[in-house]
């Protein structure tokens, strides 16, 4: 026990002397979720829609209100003095709209004459862009809208919107902490034990634990003691931040904590494997930040794995920390215990086949 609790008290010390090692620890997961909060969780009024009224009648007034309180867009006017190409031109826009002269009096002659042309406006943008595809989405409702109002047609059909069974009113910061906290895990741990481990056996360090009374388990055990305890300590500040500065209302679980040693020690484990099976340590780091930084956008972190294309959902689904992101989420914002759970279990095994690889290639003596 001396043994273990002197390194322990050695390695704690050099850990938070290390300026990398608390930035990755405590800084960047605050810096992501106020940088990821200021633009997300709150609502910024939609998609930027500059548009030029050359009519201005009540009609194209009408319309502009309308696709303002969609919440879609927020409408930002050119002015009509201004040449519509040369000013896209001139501010780089990716998205624009244009109301043509005569639009009012082009919806009072379409009302009058059912054979008339139509009133319509014209929307410029790149349609593989999202921003175009909302845009669109809004210009298209507030059409249907209008001609449905202006023809005093009577509905037939509708939507009725229900929230999810035992859905709670989270916001998107509750969604996103699970995957800060992840990520944070894998970077903590996996870059951090491939440094050790890679500089250990490049200076022959090992050799000379191996001359000492310490043995391999206690070495080891003091690196997941002092990480698990640095992620922890670091998952409640996060925590915090979003709390008091974003409103976040997912609880902490106990199983969220459970996830946090699982997810160091699979993490530790692959640091580790890395750290001793190449020999360089720089050829170390930089397979490990091959296999990390991947991770990072791939695995749900930041972005929903629905999202991607099909063939990078099957590559996330074989990442570890898909599973560690899936967890975590399933137990503090969708409260599945079954699923995270499920979660655990695969984080686990792929965290002890990784340990028993590793242990099969460490050898002190020989390193």
């Amino acid at each position: 026990m001396s043994r273990f609790l002197a390194d322990l008290k050695a390695y704690a010390k050099i850990y938070t002397r290390s300026k990398a090692g608390m930035f990755f620890t405590f800084i960047l997961p605050i810096m992501l979720m106020v940088l990821f909060g200021a633009m997300f969780s709150q609502s910024g009024g939609g998609v930027s829609l500059p548009v030029q009224n050359l009519d201005g009648g009540p009609a194209s007034v009408a319309f502009l209100d309308a696709l303002n309180k969609t919440g879609a867009v927020s409408v930002q006017i050119i002015p009509a003095s201004e040449d519509f190409d040369s000013y896209i031109q001139a501010h780089s826009l990716s998205l624009a709209l244009q109301i043509p002269t005569g639009f009012s009096i082009g919806v009072q002659q379409r009302m009058a004459d059912p054979n008339a042309s139509m009133a319509q406006v014209t929307l410029y943008g790149d349609p593989s862009k999202s921003t175009y595809q909302m845009a669109q989405g809004a210009t298209n409702g507030v059409v249907q809208a209008m001609n449905f109002q202006l023809a005093q047609a009577q509905p037939v059909l509708g939507v009725q919107a229900q929230t999810l069974p035992n859905a709670k009113d989270y916001t998107y910061m509750d969604f996103f902490l699970p995957g800060v906290i992840g990520m944070t895990v894998m970077s903590v741990s996996l870059y951090g034990m491939t440094e050790i481990c890679s500089t250990y056996r490049n200076k022959g360090y090992f050799k000379l634990l191996a001359t000492t009374k310490i043995r391999k388990y206690e070495w080891l055990t003091t690196k997941f003691v002092v990480f698990a305890l640095m992620l922890v300590g670091s998952l409640i500040v996060t925590y915090l931040v979003g709390v008091y500065a974003f409103g976040m209302t997912a609880p902490l679980t106990p199983l969220t904590f459970v996830f946090i040693l699982a997810g160091c020690f699979l993490f530790i484990s692959l640091g580790m494997l890395l750290g001793v099976a190449i020999k360089d340590a720089e050829t170390g780091m930089a397979i490990s930040n091959a296999i990390g930084f991947p991770m990072m956008f791939l695995a749900g972190s930041f972005f929903p794995i629905e999202s991607y294309p099909p063939f990078l959902q099957t590559v996330a689904n074989f990442m570890p920390l898909t599973y560690l992101n899936n967890g975590l989420r399933d137990t503090m914002v969708y409260g599945n215990t079954e699923s995270a759970l499920i979660c655990l279990l695969v984080v686990l095994a792929v965290g002890v086949f990784f340990a028993l690889l590793a242990s099969k290639l460490m050898s002190w003596k020989e390193s």
